[in-house]
């Protein structure tokens, strides 16, 4: 299997090559140069295996050569033994129609884990291999920097940065990164927003005196959504709900909450590897970039919008560049010129292919702090479960989707509600406990600093704390 760029001048990667790359050297994510494709006997035959075989699975196509089938079964088998729930990703019934797929059973409590659990040991094997160090370089929104801190914190030949806006996510979230005091991870709080925070990222990897691959002292990877590797480990609990619902005998739709678009984007390539989705439902706050440019074709930025959602709290969606140019074409050069206008502007028409090409599999609705409130109410009143307010944007989404009553939609449960527990209580009158393995959160040593926005500033506290590449 080789990996393209989605701006076309990137040179072609293998599976190992494309996960230590992360950001393709031209700017582009990079995406397979073909969807494999399963057959419905041989996604038939996938019903009742355990999870981390169901991965190993899902994922050989994608893997090529990189990986013996057993190395990737064993590094399946230690990703997800860490799970506190032995389904890892299990399935809830809400009522006739409605599902809940709960995400959040990895050691850092939210969906994230799901996929870097698995990221942080493919980044050892193939950093052994090569005996080569790594300096990550991350932005998160909440839930990404906790579940890579965890990940690969005390791992050899790797350094971790990683980015969140200062003030902008929830106390839990900052605490289990800023408690985890190994010496390779670095926790940096930056003043402004989620975006500012992905722009310097993506920044220094095309940075000449930074990336190794412009020339520069430090192997730059990412653990974002735009590293593909991440993407890939996501694909395989769209399968695993879908199997458990009547896969592929018959059709499922899912709710997705969404913010860097990487989320919904493995849906996609599960529907583009043969599993039968009838609709894939993008769910934003009030930060409404992607329901703006899926329903009208306008992906325009504004300002970002502070929220009780923080890690929707986006306005620039990384991942929905590798949609638009599948949609689009795949003709690099042209979505290089989109891309340039849209960074230079901020705003962007989506084409005609584009939209159509999206429409085909992809609805969206919009979530304001009131249909949130309501959600996480219907859910504990109706159901007798406590949500977090992401996966609250998601079921109020599903719940006004119009899908035949026939056609199960699964909601994605993306965090545990203990993550947010002011919103919960708020919007319930219950307040969510933190379970008993991060119940001592509180009680731990926090250690970060804090910068300012300036680029300059976060190159010089990366080149002064991390390990040039070899």
């Amino acid at each position: 299997m080789q990996y393209i760029s989605t701006r076309g001048s990137a040179p072609a990667l293998d599976f190992e090559g494309v996960t230590l790359a992360g950001l393709a050297s031209d700017g582009g994510l990079y995406v397979p140069q073909e969807w494999p494709r399963f057959t419905e006997a041989e996604i038939a035959g996938l019903a009742g295996l355990l999870y981390p075989e169901l991965a190993a699975r899902i994922m050989t196509p994608f893997v090529g050569s990189a990986l013996s089938a057993d190395e990737l079964r064993e590094l399946c088998t230690a990703a997800y033994g860490r799970f506190a729930h032995d389904a890892v990703t299990p399935l809830k019934q809400f009522d006739e129609q409605q599902w809940l797929l709960e995400l959040f059973h990895g050691p850092t409590l939210a969906f994230k884990d799901v996929a870097l659990q698995l990221l942080g040991r493919l980044f050892e094997t193939f950093l052994s291999r090569r005996e080569a160090h790594l300096t990550i370089v991350g932005a998160t929104s909440g839930d990404t920097g906790s579940a890579a801190i965890d990940a690969v914190a005390g791992r050899d030949k790797i350094d971790i940065f990683m980015l969140h806006p200062k003030g902008r996510v929830s106390d839990v979230q900052r605490r289990q990164m800023t408690t985890v005091l190994a010496p390779n991870v670095h926790n940096i709080a930056i003043d402004g927003s989620f975006d500012d925070a992905q722009a310097s990222v993506k920044r220094m990897f095309n940075d000449p005196a930074m990336a190794s691959s412009k020339g520069g002292r430090f192997r730059i990877g990412a653990v974002n959504s735009i590293n593909w590797a991440r993407l890939m480990a996501q694909v395989v609990y769209y399968f695993a709900a879908a199997l458990q619902l009547g896969a592929p005998h018959r059709k499922v739709a899912f709710s997705v909450p969404t913010g860097n678009f990487g989320d919904v984007f493995a849906g996609y390539v599960a529907a583009r590897m043969g599993l039968p989705i009838e609709r894939l439902i993008v769910a934003t706050n009030v930060n409404d970039i992607l329901h703006r440019a899926l329903a009208n074709g306008d992906y325009s930025a504004g300002t970002v919008t502070p929220t009780a959602a923080p890690s929707m709290d986006i306005q620039v969606s990384s991942n929905f560049e590798r949609l638009l140019f599948d949609c689009g074409g795949r003709d690099g050069a042209t979505m290089a010129k989109q891309m340039h206008g849209f960074e230079t502007t901020k705003a962007m028409q989506l084409t005609n292919a584009q939209r159509e090409g999206a429409a085909g599999l992809f609805t969206s609705a919009r979530a304001d702090a009131d249909d949130m409130a309501r959600a996480m109410r219907w859910a504990s009143e109706a159901a007798g479960d406590i949500i977090d307010p992401h996966t609250a944007i998601g079921l109020h989404a599903a719940r006004q989707s119009g899908i035949a009553a026939d056609i199960p939609v699964v909601t994605l449960a993306t965090a545990h509600p203990a993550k947010f527990p002011d919103a919960v209580e708020r919007a319930t009158g219950t307040r969510p406990s933190l379970p008993p393995r991060v119940g001592d959160l509180f009680a731990r040593e926090e250690r970060f600093d804090e910068l300012s926005g300036d680029y300059d500033a976060l190159a010089a506290y990366v080149a002064e704390r991390a390990t040039e590449s070899d």
